[in-house]
């Protein structure tokens, strides 16, 4: 595991540089490699989910959708990594979670990627009201992650875990002070 820390910029505003930024800028990985990263404020989580967004769009298509589970307690910072993540998308439409709809779908900009890039269709869907794992079927769950122009993400992937692929890209979102946020990513193939 090879830890990075976003630290606080001088004076406190804006977001930091980074000290290893390897992860996000090529998202070369090998399986069950985890990687931690610290942010101290919401632009901070915002901008590490943009660049983690970014190395994303770099991945060669698979045979199926690129799937994030995203999972952590109320007021971890999912949904506000999730905007920073759609930013990073080039996606242009505000991103809030869709709790009472459970799943919204947008389209990936094309001007978001090189010429190369073959992602269509951006999944955020949150499963907190979702009181069993099947549940989620019922949205078209397998007909999207089959798609390998779908980019996935799952809020509360802890209530569907026994669904999820076997490929799924997990983050663990931990709170460690009033802005103060642990995200831990971890790539299982």
């Amino acid at each position: 595991m090879t830890p990075l820390e976003v630290t606080p910029p001088p004076g406190g505003g804006g977001v930091s540089m980074c000290k290893h930024d390897g992860l996000l800028t090529g998202l070369a990985y090998t399986d069950n490699m985890e990687q931690k990263y610290t942010t101290y404020s919401p632009a901070q989580t915002k901008n590490l989910a943009k660049r983690f967004a970014q190395g994303i769009l770099k991945i060669s298509l698979k045979k199926k959708a690129i799937v994030i589970a995203l999972r952590g307690e109320l007021g971890s910072g999912k949904t506000t990594f999730l905007q920073g993540f759609a930013k990073g998308l080039g996606i242009k439409q505000k991103i809030l979670s869709p709790t009472f709809i459970i799943m919204r779908k947008f389209k990936i900009c094309a001007n978001s990627c090189s010429n190369s890039c073959k992602f269509v269709n951006f999944y955020h869907i949150d499963c907190y009201r979702i009181k069993k794992p099947e549940e989620i079927l019922f949205l078209g769950f397998e007909e999207i992650i089959s798609n390998p122009k779908n980019i996935v993400v799952i809020e509360w992937a802890e209530k569907v875990g026994e669904i999820l692929p076997k490929e799924s890209i997990i983050l663990g979102f931990k709170i460690k002070g009033e802005k103060k946020r642990e995200i831990k990513i971890k790539f299982i193939s």
